[in-house]
Formats: C-alpha cells, structure tokens, sequence
C-alpha cells in the first residue's frame, strides 16, 4: 500500500491579498507578563541602537508605553551608555514628568517629546530617537522621503515633516508640535534635528528607526552619483502594504532581539 505523506509548506512570508502573511507579535496571559516583556525588549532596543552606532553621548531615547499604567511610559535613564543597559536600569515616569519607578534622571527632551507622543497617540506603545548619521544628515533637506528603494516604501505616505526647529527640544509644548507633524504617521523628519519612530510594538519602533535610517543613506548615496529614479506611486502603495505592517515591523527585529539575549543575557538582569 502506498503510503502518503503529508508536507508542511517550508515557505514563511507567503503573499495573501492585501500584501505579506507575517508572523504577528506574542499575546500575554496578563498585564504583568507583558510588562515584563516590553521592559526586556526596551533594553534589548538600546542595545541594538549601540550596534548600529545610534548612541551619541547623551543624545537619543527609546520610551514603552506601561500595560498596567497606561498614562506611563518606560524609558532610559540619561547619562548610561546604550551598549550597558539592562532592565533593571529602565525608568517609569508619568505625563507629568515625575519619577514612579527608578532613581536616575531622564533627558528632559525625552520627556518633554515622548509624553506629548504617548497622550497624542493611544495606539502608539513605543517610540524611538537618536541622532544617528544618514537621518539627522538627509532631515536638514527639509523634505520626505522620496520612495526609491523597496525599504524606502515601508514609510511612503506614512511619514511626516516637522519644519520648526527651535533647539533642543526641552519642554512638551515643542514635543506636541512634533506630535502633531507625527499626525497618524509610522514616522516623522524633525529638520535639522532628526527623525522619530512609532509602533505598536518596542519591536516594530525601533525596526522602522533602522529601516528609515538606512532608507535616508541610500537616499543619499544615491543622489550624490545621480538622480534616484523613483518607484511609481501604485507599486510603492502595494510595497508599502507588503513590508509596511505592523507585524512586519515587528518580526524583522526578531533576529537582533534573539541574538542579544542570547550573547548577552545580562540584559535581563
């Protein structure tokens, strides 16, 4: 008798209609084991910011909206090298600006633009900054992203454009006006100071930082030997669809996240 075997398809990202099947972000039996897992990942975000070079002296924050006190956000402490954050060494602070769990100051620009971020945009659980190289150098065009490459369109027509730098960024009045450059956006180029990412995930957050990092280098590699030709408005649309969700931001961060905890557990501490 023949015998049949039943195979498993061994394709992962398949196509459905409205883009890319991707892997969605774990579910938790409760509040408490979410936050113990955010605050993980939010460590682990630094970190990987280290790795790619995101971590300027004081310049730059990564914030988690809390599961349990939702009007509170997790955040790095100023002064403390990304490259050494652990868990332990994460900051709760409210809208207010005032210290719930923790005993070391924040970047008061980190406050003053990720509360108005947070209280702006409920769906928001994580929001990413640093003055890394390509971005903070492309943001002084003061223009958006032109979509010329397939990671540039995970940002085409989800992007904003803050035109008014006025210095650093030290109270939340100047984070509202960011915020409301941000709009519904996955992102936003601050001019002449940088760019900001959002997500439903501390994943998704700081994936699209990379990705909107790198997008603004090829940007200008490109535009410094020639005229990028620009993907046509219905293909960037459908790209933006496939490598634009929120599942895809969070799964292309997966392998990092792995490969931090497990070369350095340290990070859970």
């Amino acid at each position: 008798m023949e015998q049949t075997i039943e195979r498993k398809s061994g394709l992962a990202l398949t196509f459905k209609d409205d883009g890319l099947d991707w892997p969605g972000a774990p579910q938790f039996s409760s509040p408490e084991a979410q936050r113990a897992d955010l605050k993980i990942r939010l460590a682990v975000g630094f970190r990987i910011f280290s790795m790619f070079g995101f971590d300027m002296g004081i310049a730059g924050h990564i914030s988690c909206r809390d599961p349990i006190l939702k009007d509170h956000f997790w955040v790095n402490p100023v002064g403390l090298h990304f490259s050494r954050m652990r868990v332990s060494d994460l900051v709760l602070i409210d809208h207010e600006g005032r210290l719930v769990h923790g005993t070391k100051p924040i970047n008061a620009a980190a406050f003053g633009i990720h509360a108005a971020i947070h209280r702006a945009r409920p769906d928001v659980i994580a929001a990413a900054h640093s003055h890394a190289r390509f971005s903070t150098a492309f943001a002084s065009l003061g223009i958006g992203l032109p979509p010329i490459t397939q990671e540039g369109c995970v940002f085409y027509q989800d992007h904003g454009v803050f035109q008014g730098y006025r210095g650093v960024a030290a109270d939340v009045s100047e984070g509202e006006l960011i915020s409301q450059a941000l709009g519904a956006h996955k992102a936003v180029i601050c001019r002449n100071h940088g760019i900001f990412t959002v997500g439903h995930t501390i994943d998704e957050a700081v994936n699209w930082f990379l990705r909107l990092e790198r997008s603004c280098e090829q940007y200008l590699l490109a535009k410094a030997v020639g005229t990028p030709v620009e993907i046509d408005h219905e293909t960037a649309l459908m790209t933006a669809r496939q490598v634009g969700t929120h599942a895809a931001g969070w799964y292309g961060l997966q392998p990092l996240v792995d490969k931090f905890i497990a070369e350095q557990p340290e990070v859970l501490e």
